[in-house]
């Protein structure tokens, strides 16, 4: 059974940054691609980043340029590094196991395709 456990959230001030870590463990074979989630209470998750072990990585057009992803993927590893965070993305972060998913398809979802493996997810606050 894969297990996926995040780490790193917390709080900080607008402006700041933040680095959330993840470690997918449990499965027989080696995962080609992570990514990371965020939802906002009451809305649809949000696919923020994503990055496969060739190093091929994705980003939400509201979070280019301020976010970077990357990982271990022999370690099954994947890091968000957030910069310059604003007090609308305090929401709650949820790494996931793409499997052998392409990082664009893992990132944007496809109703005929759920990822099956999520993490707890961890929250970020960011004050104004």
């Amino acid at each position: 059974q894969v297990q996926i456990m995040e780490s790193g959230g917390g709080s900080v001030q607008a402006g700041g940054s933040l680095r959330l870590s993840c470690e997918a463990s449990g499965s027989k074979f080696r995962t080609y691609s992570m990514g990371w989630f965020r939802q906002v209470s009451g809305k649809e998750r949000e696919g923020v980043a994503a990055i496969d072990n060739d190093g091929k990585t994705t980003y939400a057009d509201s979070v280019k340029g301020r976010f970077s992803i990357s990982g271990e993927d022999t370690k099954n590893l994947v890091y968000l590094q957030m910069d310059s965070l604003q007090p609308g993305e305090t929401v709650m972060y949820y790494c996931v196991d793409g499997a052998c998913r392409p990082v664009t398809r893992l990132r944007r979802g496809a109703p005929d395709d759920p990822i099956e493996y999520w993490g707890q997810g961890t929250q970020v606050t960011v004050s104004s």
